[in-house]
């Protein structure tokens, strides 16, 4: 097992993983920006190291810093996280000639399920549905044009590379396409250095459900059972929960083998997530498994070669603690049990408490929190970095904690989930709470019957509902956040905006822009 370990991360995941090492006896070594010299997870780090600016361009996304901590304080082995470098390959990579050891899969693993065109070759080598769609890259919006005309409206257009909702498009109709494949094009160059697009038939309301899988390097490869994460705002997660509400138990065997092909044939070894598209059928074209529940398909849809986000849940509803797993299998130890093994215990539901304001477009509200209260009680389980007097960044994603409630049913899981929202209070910023007590309440999510467009028509039906905004008030906002950004800076003008920053400036304009007039 490992003396030390680096942790190339920040915020809570950063702090999950410390906690797990410190379990399990290692040292943590933490890095960090210079905003975050006062965050939790460098308060708790056994050793913490400064690599660089707020930019995480500068700080957070660069490799040999990284690798220069790990050598200076003599880390064995590190942990990625989940976002930055965590599937980049190169990580992997030069890690391994490096000599240390990268808790994660291959970096050919990665790059080779990193690409949504081979992860879908991968996946119908094995044998298993994919979602109707292209299996080349395509070199023009013409050629996009036929192979939509091939599936039939509506489509998506999606990057290959990446993920996250970056650079993909819905297309409703032959006449959008043009200015979609321009726009999706552009954003993928953007995010991912990468402009490379394909079509995929677009699958009315799906649900979205993925498979936990866990490999070692002695072959033996399990599942850990679902997620259902269908509950989405612009092909972000907010809420996920297992088991699903709609998954049988031949389903979850079903889908469950198909995922430990997929990992098979990719040679796949430590944590990885297999995501999958569950439909009515009728609704697509691909081919259906023979242990689909009456009435639906499933169909992959692609790989995530990291510890997702959502992981507590599966770890709630297994007993099995995924972190410590990860260094376990990653340090060269077999899995210690076999598939038959696995056995799920109750439900657990998560909710992704982030600081942005729900009553405007999900605007993001970084600041200082003057108070914080955290819920507590019989299944109730809180991952988070923030505490009273730290201020959220503007140069990160607003993800502040998770909170995630257990119950023997599904019902008192949903029960404990509403209590514990209303004993959660974060002042001093805007959160996302009050939209979870809404969504909470909702007869839909109560039934669990779920899908991916949910929370867009409960987004719908509140805008319909609120008065109307004049329209300089979008710019208002963008103007403040501008300033906020200058004053962070000290004085002079403000420094150019993050991606993030500026995907949350253009949420706020076209969120003002669709209001009903």
């Amino acid at each position: 097992m490992f003396k030390k370990i680096l942790i190339a991360n920040r915020g809570e995941i950063a702090v999950r993983i410390l906690r797990a090492c410190r379990e399990l006896g290692i040292r943590a070594v933490g890095v960090y920006s210079e905003v975050d010299r006062a965050s939790e997870h460098v308060l708790l780090a056994d050793e913490a190291y400064p690599i660089g600016p707020a930019a995480s361009t500068e700080s957070y996304l660069r490799i040999d810093k990284l690798l220069e901590v790990t050598r200076r304080s003599g880390a064995e082995a590190l942990h990625p996280g989940y976002g930055f470098l965590a599937e980049n390959p190169a990580l992997a990579r030069a890690c391994r000639e490096a000599g240390v050891t990268f808790i994660g899969p291959s970096a050919e693993a990665m790059e080779l399920m990193g690409s949504k065109i081979e992860a879908r070759r991968v996946a119908e080598r094995a044998g298993v549905p994919v979602v109707p769609g292209a299996r080349e890259a395509l070199g023009s919006a013409a050629e996009a044009e036929k192979q939509a005309a091939e599936y039939g409206y509506p489509v998506l257009l999606k990057a290959v590379a990446g993920g996250g909702g970056k650079g993909m498009r819905r297309v409703e109709t032959a006449g959008q396409l043009s200015a979609a494949w321009r726009d999706a094009q552009s954003e993928a160059q953007n995010a991912f250095g990468d402009p490379a697009l394909y079509v995929e038939k677009y699958l009315p309301r799906p649900r979205h459900v993925e498979i936990q899988v866990l490999g070692d390097q002695h072959g033996q490869l399990i599942h850990l059972g679902e997620r259902e994460c269908s509950l989405q705002r612009r092909h972000q997660k907010l809420v996920e929960e297992s088991p699903s509400p709609l998954i049988t138990p031949e389903l979850r065997q079903a889908m469950g083998e198909a995922s430990v092909k997929i990992a098979g044939a990719a040679g796949y070894t430590n944590a990885g997530t297999v995501e999958f598209l569950v439909v009515p059928l009728d609704s697509g074209r691909g081919k259906r498994s023979a242990k689909s529940p009456p009435g639906f398909d499933f169909h992959f849809l692609e790989m995530n070669t990291r510890l997702q986000v959502e992981h507590p849940v599966t770890e709630v509803v297994t007993g099995l603690d995924l972190v410590k797993e990860q260094i376990r299998i990653a340090a060269g130890e077999p899995l210690g049990y076999q598939q038959e093994d696995i056995s799920w215990r109750g439900a657990a539901i998560e909710c992704r408490i982030y600081a942005e304001d729900p009553e405007n477009n999900f605007f993001p509200c970084p600041g200082r929190i003057t108070r914080l209260e955290r819920p507590a009680g019989p299944g109730v389980r809180v991952d988070g970095y923030v505490y009273e007097g730290w201020t959220v960044p503007l140069e990160y994603d607003p993800l502040l904690a998770k909170l995630i409630c257990w119950g023997g049913t599904r019902a008192e899981a949903l029960g404990r989930l509403r209590r514990a929202l209303g004993e959660c209070l974060i002042a001093g910023i805007q959160t996302n709470l009050s939209f979870f007590r809404r969504l909470v309440e909702r007869p839909e999510f109560v039934r669990g019957e779920l899908d991916t467009e949910l929370i867009g028509r409960m987004l719908e039906e509140t805008a319909r509902a609120r008065p109307e905004a004049p329209v300089v008030e979008a710019a208002a906002v963008a103007t403040a956040l501008t300033e906020m950004a200058a004053t962070r800076n000290g004085a002079g003008p403000a420094p150019p905006a993050s991606r993030w920053k500026q995907a949350a400036r253009e949420s706020a304009l076209r969120g003002f822009e669709r209001r009903p007039r």
